[in-house]
């Protein structure tokens, strides 16, 4: 098993070549716009998996891949010449799904965009249902049973006694 930074050093290296065989050398009519996108190697650098992708439709992606296929023997010389490594590693091509994953993904968030918009639209004149504010905040009344009485508060709360009871003309409860 080889370092895992020297693994990755050689598979940059092999996107590079093969990107470049794609650009230079490679005249098969077939071969579409095709950008090699990312290269894996395995840990025993003896297989490497090419991923690439193709601007156009479905037909030009089928005649993109089979053009790689047939030119896979001449761009696996190159690399084992450029390279140095006492084993060629075995090149696969692999269509690259993470592009059209990632045009799904920006149409979903556009959709998304739009509801939202939508209902920012609906809510504009809208009043709340309830309150402004949800929230419950303590009432003035209520903050003033947590503080002690003035003079004046406490003789107007408290019960008369019987002597004053008396004086009112009142009897006691």
């Amino acid at each position: 098993m080889v370092d895992a930074a020297r693994a990755r050093k050689l598979a940059d290296r092999i996107q590079q070549i093969v990107a470049e065989m794609l650009e230079r050398r490679i005249k098969d009519p077939r071969l579409g716009f095709v950008t090699v996108t990312d290269t894996r190697i395995t840990a025993d650098l003896r297989e490497a998996t090419v991923f690439y992708t193709v601007f156009g439709s479905d037909a030009e992606r089928a005649d993109s891949a089979a053009a790689l296929e047939s030119a896979k023997g001449i761009i696996r010389s190159e690399v084992g010449r450029q390279t140095g490594v006492r084993f060629t590693p075995t090149l696969t091509f692999t269509h690259d799904p993470l592009p059209d994953s990632a045009r799904q993904l920006h149409d979903l968030i556009s959709v998304a965009r739009a509801r939202d918009a939508e209902v920012a639209r609906k809510a504009e004149g809208a009043a709340y249902a309830g309150e402004a504010d949800p929230y419950k905040k303590p009432d003035e009344d209520e903050a003033d049973f947590d503080r002690k009485p003035d003079e004046d508060e406490a003789d107007f709360d408290r019960k008369p006694d019987e002597d004053e009871a008396d004086q009112a003309g009142h009897a006691a409860p």
